[in-house]
């Protein structure tokens, strides 16, 4: 029955990562996103707290798109004995692929690095999964259709929507109990240069909605940013180097570059990208524009340029790396992870932040607690491998490359609805950005908003007569 129906905040209430949100019904339980907390220690450490109830408990989950704060907890899933299916798009298996084992690679050297360097206050610092998990997980995964609706678990359906935030991403109606709602997934801007816009929300008595920028705009200026400090730092020697997150991010940079070499106003240094997820998301988005994904702008031009500044280079091996890291040849260097937390930028940032010709730019979202929150706010120096290290390099933010939505353009997505939701809750923000986007909906487009607490469970509103979907 209706009546049972339910919703549960169990991540990105009150902060921007680890997105889970649990729907029950009278059959049929499922986890809408699985992803990992990240930033501050505090909630970097509710990465290790078992699921709530047992995750052999889950009958699926539905997955919005492949970045870590919405896919890294699926491992973790599988080792506490979740054995169901994961539906997402076919792009997102494909980049999920990429990314979780990229992940686990990470978190065993990183552990394995504490270990034997003696800066972990661990004796034996562990993953909190490892490869095995996560070979573990990938038959589970099940390819779900845009606009196709795909029966999740027993009462429970599902329909995807092209969200226009990676290749791939969506946001998910769910049907449970003749209950709707919507969880809108990371919203992309109506105006990417791969993707397709968002589609608008069906109509659903409850909508679940983002707020990564919920109080701020962008200001689109990112290109001329970008050749600013390109042009200053090459002009002294330097280099250059772009925390990009491997998904989507190193894509739209490097089209940026692209754009800016063509048109004469930075010169055509070597472009590398310098991270093995990175390049194989980077494959994944090639296959796409060869076989025209739905998602996926049709005015691109050719398929095989669409990516090339014109001289770009891979790093691929862990040699190339490290001889790209010792060189002081002007060049720019696209190296993930966004935030600095983790790979192989970690090590560029270790030898060329106390560089003062060289310098770092920001091209993402920054969570509290990570490095490049420390570096976009200011820091004088940043802890890297257990030691500090100077921060003399320019530092600079380019907030036009945001592949969020920003608080204009998810009032405007919202208020896109054929019907609008009886209930909006805003989630996955900070505090201040949640708090002020549901204000805004509240005041500008008179629905009721509600920022959840985290664990807090909510029945959900039965389906009324209005509007179909």
């Amino acid at each position: 029955m209706a009546a049972h129906a339910s919703l549960t905040f169990l991540g990105a209430a009150g902060t921007v990562t680890g997105s889970k949100f649990l729907v029950e019904g009278g059959r049929g339980r499922i986890l809408v996103d699985a992803g990992m907390f990240q930033g501050l220690r505090d909630l970097r450490r509710r990465n290790r707290d078992p699921f709530p109830f047992g995750a052999s408990g889950l009958d699926a989950v539905v997955v919005t798109h492949a970045h870590l704060d919405h896919t890294g907890y699926l491992p973790a899933l599988v080792r506490q004995g979740f054995r169901g299916p994961v539906l997402a798009t076919a792009a997102t298996i494909e980049l999920a692929e990429l990314v979780l084992r990229d992940s686990a690679k990470i978190q065993e050297e990183d552990a394995e690095y504490a270990a034997g360097h003696g800066y972990s206050k661990h004796d034996r610092p562990r993953p909190l999964y490892d490869s095995d998990d996560v070979e573990a997980l990938l038959p589970l995964f099940r390819a779900v259709r845009l606009h196709e609706t795909t029966r999740a678990a027993d009462g429970v359906e599902v329909v995807l929507r092209p969200a226009g935030h990676i290749l791939g991403s969506a946001s998910v109606l769910v049907d449970v109990d003749g209950c709707r709602a919507v969880f809108s997934g990371d919203l992309g801007r109506p105006h990417h240069p791969l993707l397709v816009a968002p589609d608008p929300p069906p109509t659903a008595e409850t909508l679940v909605l983002e707020s990564t920028y919920g109080d701020r705009t962008h200001e689109d200026t990112g290109l001329d940013v970008l050749a600013d400090i390109v042009t200053r730092t090459i002009d002294r020697g330097g280099v250059v180097v772009i925390p990009a997150f491997a998904v989507d991010r190193t894509e739209v940079v490097l089209m940026a570059v692209r754009r800016l070499v063509l048109a004469g106003r930075i010169l055509a240094v070597p472009v590398y990208v310098d991270s093995p997820m990175a390049l194989g998301a980077l494959r994944v988005y090639r296959r796409a524009l060869e076989r025209h994904d739905p998602d996926v702008r049709t005015d691109l031009g050719p398929d095989a340029l669409v990516f090339d500044p014109g001289r770009l280079k891979e790093a691929s091996s862990v040699q190339e790396s490290r001889a790209l890291t010792a060189s002081r040849t002007p060049c720019i260097i696209v190296s993930a992870s966004g935030m600095a937390t983790g790979g192989r930028v970690v090590h560029h940032l270790k030898h060329l932040l106390p560089d003062r010709d060289s310098s770092v730019v920001l091209v993402g979202y920054q969570a509290e607690g990570t490095r490049g929150r420390d570096l976009l706010e200011g820091a004088t120096s940043v802890k890297i491998h257990g030691q500090y290290v100077a921060v003399r390099a320019e530092v600079v933010a380019v907030d036009g490359f945001s592949v969020h939505a920003d608080a204009d353009e998810l009032l405007a997505w919202l208020d896109s609805a054929p019907e609008p939701p009886e209930v909006v809750y805003v989630v996955h923000g900070e505090p201040a950005a949640s708090a002020s986007l549901a204000g805004r909906v509240r005041d500008e487009l008179g629905l009721l908003a509600v920022v959840p607490h985290d664990g807090e469970k909510v029945r959900l509103r039965e389906a009324s007569t209005r509007g179909t979907r």
